[in-house]
């Protein structure tokens, strides 16, 4: 059979059983299990594929993930986040677009604590959305921001899917951590500048409104008591790592212990909510960690057959650019983005992806940073990325799924151009892991 063959028969079926609403670490595991079979040689292939399985979860490198993710479930559910933005709206005075801006400044910071873009929309629009409805603010502005804004808790760290990305990519999980961090700032720019100019020109769409006026004692005491002991968990995840000082499961270890030690000196540290951060961590690890197992051993399949090897070797010999190339596995991430959820897309395309990048003599980094941005940008693309659905099971009944599409759309092509940025300035991605090795 060719190669070519080989390979659509292994993608489209994995395609195919998504498309049927089979999750996504079942379907890694049937289709594994049949190719197995038949190209592994039965039962001899089928104890291959469970020691590959093996070989692929006894990592240490996996060890920040449920770890990160224990970090913002304690946040989570200690419910820290509400009283953060609390006090970062008290800082925003009378500036044109101020909820959508606070918004932004929220997922910003929210980014630090959940590294999930699902639950960072839905607690900045749960939180934000009544609010922004009550000060006649329009859905472009309302929903917008929120929607842009929930997809900085995968590109600023911790990032969960960030770590899973480097540990598949065999890419150094701390140098990703920072290599993520400037990409991850100048979307929230590019965000805060988008809303200012729009609630200038149009400022029907965001009414200004009276301020009760807040003493400067009172947001010095709030920060100190809110924000002030976040940037020190946020020191214990990214500055140790950027000092080399630990690594990154030694680094995701200090900020669930710091996340433990804030929630109690908060007083919010209860059993319920303890065993809600751990039921809750316990889920999405195993979720996660049953896809990195299938996804790996989906690697060694499309390696064993060929397709890999015959599909980098057909790219290589295209009388085409390396950009092009780019830019066609970029916009191939997009189109999948349209109907299918990040981990799906990162398991299918990261497999093929990364043998292509380095047989251009792409650095990794900023490959991995550009793949994450472009994943990202797929979670509010129509018609339906899952963050559109979490925004509108959040936002007021009467929204209609189109008024959610149409204020997506301005802050994917903010996505696109952050894109660009990082292509034509791939300073922005390896200048901080520069900074990290020296």
């Amino acid at each position: 059979m060719d190669w070519w063959v080989t390979l659509l028969l292994i993608v489209g079926s994995l395609i195919s059983l998504m498309m049927l609403r089979v999750p996504v670490a079942f379907a890694f595991m049937a289709i594994n299990i049949v190719a197995a079979i038949f190209l592994w040689g039965g039962v001899k292939g089928l104890n291959l594929l469970v020691k590959s399985i093996e070989d692929s979860l006894t990592t240490f490198a996996l060890a920040p993930i449920p770890l990160f993710i224990l970090m913002g479930e304690i946040m989570f559910h200690t419910g820290i986040a509400p009283r953060m933005i609390d006090t970062i709206d008290k800082w925003f005075g009378r500036v044109p677009g101020r909820l959508s801006l606070l918004a932004v400044g929220g997922g910003s910071l929210l980014s630090t604590l959940t590294g999930s873009t699902m639950a960072s929309t839905a607690m900045l629009g749960s939180t934000l959305v009544p609010e922004m409805e009550k000060r006649g603010y329009k859905r472009p502005m309302s929903l917008g921001p929120i929607l842009g804004a929930g997809g900085l808790a995968v590109m600023i760290p911790p990032s969960a899917l960030g770590v899973l990305l480097a540990s598949m990519g065999q890419i150094s999980i701390g140098a990703f951590m920072m290599a993520i961090i400037l990409p991850g700032l100048v979307m929230a720019g590019l965000f805060c500048v988008y809303i200012i100019v729009r609630a200038k020109l149009q400022p029907e769409l965001a009414p200004s409104y009276e301020l009760q006026p807040v003493p400067l004692v009172e947001k010095i005491k709030a920060t100190v008591i809110y924000i002030f002991p976040l940037s020190l968990i946020v020191f214990l995840v990214i500055g140790l790592m950027f000092l080399g000082v630990a690594t990154p499961t030694e680094a995701a270890a200090m900020g669930a212990v710091g996340s433990l030690i804030l929630a109690l000196g908060y007083g919010k540290l209860n059993l319920p909510n303890l065993m809600k951060a751990l039921i809750g961590t316990m889920k999405i690890s195993t979720m996660m960690l049953i896809i990195v197992a299938g996804s790996s051993a989906f690697s060694q399949i499309l390696s064993f057959s060929g397709a890999t090897r015959h599909l980098v070797k057909t790219v290589g010999e295209l009388p085409i650019s390396p950009m092009m190339i780019l830019l066609v596995m970029l916009g191939l991430v997009i189109l999948l983005g349209t109907f299918m959820e990040s981990l799906s897309i990162l398991m299918i395309v990261l497999p093929i992806f990364i043998p292509i990048a380095q047989l251009l003599d792409f650095n990794l980094l900023w490959f991995a940073t550009l793949l994450l941005i472009t994943i990202e940008l797929g979670t509010i693309s129509p018609p339906f990325g899952t963050g559109l659905f979490v925004m509108k099971s959040v936002a007021p009944a009467d929204t209609k799924m189109k008024e959610v599409y149409a204020a997506s759309l301005p802050f994917i092509a903010l996505d696109i151009a952050l894109i660009a940025i990082v292509i034509f300035f791939p300073a922005l991605v390896t200048w901080l892991p520069g900074l990290m090795s020296q």
